[in-house]
């Protein structure tokens, strides 16, 4: 069954849902009517719905059905409804980082990390922390409240910087999403990143459904502008990142369980957690559905019927082709409510092959939408512009 919530549920998964007989559950967040995307989707009776009675009675029988979440705001409803399964325990393991680091221990021994609260910030010593480090929330999604520090004069700033996110942030994300009440410091991780999606069977054996590679415009950005999948991306991961998820699932006891993992890899081929974001795929219905558009198989079906992709056949008609998430942020230095308007027509017509377009409202969030592409790798250039734009060139301010 699938739990969704705000902020955003894409056709494509409901499609999925109504044409696999994968229910819906007929939660506030699904069947809410109002338009707004942060309330909820005005699910009705031709959506596949299972009511919520009848979710809680099918979990009671068989404790190992197959559920998926499109946002972690349904955390929140799987601990108040689930807590007979073992859904929070697992979500709880790798939703807190301080946890999941204190899990990593015996692969990562020796990664420096400490957990502070934010009426400590002033008080953390700087000159016992090796730096450069990055601080985040210790509970947290998409790269908010994201910071590198390599100075301790950049810590004055990023700390100055926390302090304001922190109210902002929190008027958009649940504590159970984003928790600003504690941060992770944790050492600087060398190495290209990487996020994937995946699952683990009812025998614990990873099943990796799709790998991006997360392009930066520099060494100090964090930002989620670009992910890109290929035939090499796959091909050189592939074997590397599921033999890891196995070390995983061997520590934390997983089965029955999706997740979409973020990593970096550095030169000596070793695999650091960023983050292990439980019960779903990418964001927004991204990773996914992007995966859907780029290799023609549907992540979410071969997740709930046990299947496995044939990497080998699919790959071998996507040489020298590029696909892309853009994630169109706001980083034109605007507000939302200060922006008439965004020429998304300009947008698509600076690629060769959009493949589809999710116009997001930047008013209520701080994102303008979500771009799939293929690119020729030859192309590339066309790519490395909208990763270096602020997106000023695609909007009109009041």
């Amino acid at each position: 069954m699938i739990l969704v919530d705000k902020p955003y549920l894409s056709n494509f998964l409901k499609e999925t849902s109504i044409k696999f007989d994968i229910p819906i559950v007929g939660t506030k967040a699904a069947c809410d009517t109002s338009t707004s995307l942060s309330t909820g989707f005005g699910l009705g009776t031709s959506d596949n719905l299972l009511s919520e009675r009848d979710t809680i009675s099918l979990l009671h029988e068989n404790k190992k059905a197959r559920v998926y979440t499109n946002s972690e705001n349904a955390i929140g409803w799987i601990a108040e409804n689930l807590a007979f399964t073992d859904l929070p325990a697992k979500i709880e393991i790798f939703k807190n980082k301080a946890k999941f680091r204190e899990l990593m221990r015996p692969m990562l021994p020796h990664f420096y990390f400490q957990e502070i609260a934010l009426y400590e910030l002033d008080d953390v010593a700087i000159n016992e922390i090796p730096l450069p480090f990055i601080i985040k929330p210790n509970v947290g999604f998409f790269s908010l409240g994201v910071h590198k520090v390599s100075t301790a004069e950049e810590w004055e700033d990023v700390k100055r910087t926390i302090k304001a996110e922190t109210a902002e942030k929190d008027k958009h994300y649940p504590t159970e999403v984003l928790d600003t009440t504690t941060f992770i410091i944790e050492e600087n991780i060398e190495g290209e990143e990487f996020a994937f999606d995946a699952y683990f069977d009812d025998n614990g054996k990873p099943v990796i459904l799709g790998i991006y590679k997360h392009l930066f415009s520099s060494e100090n950005d964090v930002s989620d502008r670009i992910y890109i999948t290929s035939k090499e991306v796959i091909e050189k991961n592939l074997g590397g990142f599921t033999d890891w998820l196995q070390e995983i699932s061997n520590l934390a006891k997983m089965s029955n369980f999706p997740v979409h993992v973020e990593v970096r890899r550095n030169g000596e081929d070793k695999i650091v957690p960023i983050e292990v974001n439980p019960l779903r795929f990418g964001g927004w219905c991204t990773t996914a559905d992007m995966t859907a558009s780029a290799y023609g198989f549907n992540p979410y079906v071969y997740y709930f019927e046990n299947k496995k992709p044939d990497w080998d056949e699919i790959l071998s008609t996507r040489a020298e082709k590029l696909y892309s998430l853009v994630v169109l942020d706001n980083s034109t230095g605007y507000t939302g409510t200060e922006i008439a308007e965004f020429d998304y027509d300009a947008l698509l017509a600076s690629f060769e092959n959009p493949l589809e377009l999710r116009k997001i409202d930047y008013r209520e969030f701080p994102v303008f939408g979500f771009l799939f592409l293929e690119t020729r790798a030859e192309n590339f250039g066309e790519l490395e512009r909208i990763l270096k734009s602020d997106l000023r060139e695609f909007v009109k301010s009041l």
